[in-house]
């Protein structure tokens, strides 16, 4: 018997979890490379600089994450297809790995299909979360068979999946009047330079867009990949967001979550409040940002088809 399992991030349930969330995440050895006590001692800086300023966000989003609740609305659909038990599990935040490990192992579950619900793979994501996974199966004397879903980046139906929503998004308008800003959350470039394919795989990713809206006729004036998110002084992925709307060659935009399957803090927040205010004050004509794939029926039917052909 198998089990599905979602794996993400996660984000805070609440304004209470989201000094949890920044504390799980600074702590993982995959996003700050460096040895445990000085991961701990810039952690600790980086939260305390922070940690009120997140909070704020948050409140501005209803005082939580819209991820578990979409988590939730993907899992009721992708139910209707799929005769096994799916589970979400996050990284940062509840719901943990454990607790899904424990009752698949109640179950008797023999083999855990991961899903990554970050299309590219990352040591700073994906590997992050197979990590956990095998390191909780291992706390829990629990050794079922776990197969990963490999990368999807570049797959056709996830491609038709993403530029469904960027088509939605540019409903009524002139797409050659739009610029097409692709953006994927940014890492630092020591982690790119240690060998992390993320890079390679973004770069991937947008290209095939570009070649399926070019198959079909669909233009824009330019599309151009961008990274967003940046945090401290170190060098980044570039073009950065930030950088690119501050300094425009043109005043409509179109803006894709590149990295992201489910919205989170980093589109509803980030891409759509606060990146929205730089665009207002430089009086840019229109500023469109596409959602996620979220629960879409085309991109249930990608995971669905996945799991079934492992």
């Amino acid at each position: 018997m198998k089990a599905l399992l979602l794996l993400n991030m996660g984000g805070p349930n609440n304004i209470e979890e989201v000094e949890l969330f920044l504390r799980n995440m600074f702590a993982d050895k995959n996003i700050l490379t460096m040895n445990s006590y000085m991961r701990k001692f810039i952690a600790t800086i980086i939260i305390t600089k922070r940690l009120e300023d997140v909070k704020t966000n948050y409140q501005l989003l209803g005082g939580k994450s819209p991820l578990p609740a979409l988590t939730d609305e993907l899992i009721s659909k992708l139910k209707i297809h799929l005769d096994m038990p799916i589970y979400p599990v996050m990284r940062y935040v509840p719901p943990f790995a454990d607790e899904a490990l424990q009752k698949c192992k109640e179950e008797g579950i023999r083999e855990l299909v991961l899903f990554p619900m970050y299309p590219q793979y990352s040591t700073t994501t994906t590997l992050s979360s197979l990590e956990d996974i095998e390191e909780r199966c291992e706390a829990l004397g629990y050794s079922p068979k776990i197969t990963l879903i490999d990368p999807y980046y570049d797959d056709y139906d996830y491609i038709a999946a993403s530029c469904e929503k960027i088509i939605e998004a540019a409903e009524g308008k002139d797409t050659k009047e739009y610029d097409l800003l692709l953006s994927a959350h940014g890492l630092p470039l020591s982690i790119i330079k240690a060998g992390d394919p993320y890079q390679n795989q973004v770069e991937a990713n947008a290209s095939a867009i570009k070649i399926y809206l070019n198959e079909r006729g669909i233009e824009f004036h330019e599309i151009k990949l961008v990274y967003q998110s940046k945090v401290g002084s170190s060098a980044w992925l570039e073009p950065n967001l930030v950088d690119v709307l501050r300094n425009p060659t043109h005043r409509k935009v179109l803006i894709y979550p590149l990295a992201f399957t489910l919205d989170n803090s980093e589109t509803v927040f980030e891409l759509d409040i606060e990146h929205r205010e730089i665009a207002d004050k430089i009086k840019y004509e229109d500023y469109i940002v596409a959602s996620c794939m979220n629960d879409s029926d085309k991109f249930t039917q990608f995971i669905v088809d996945k799991v079934n052909a492992v």
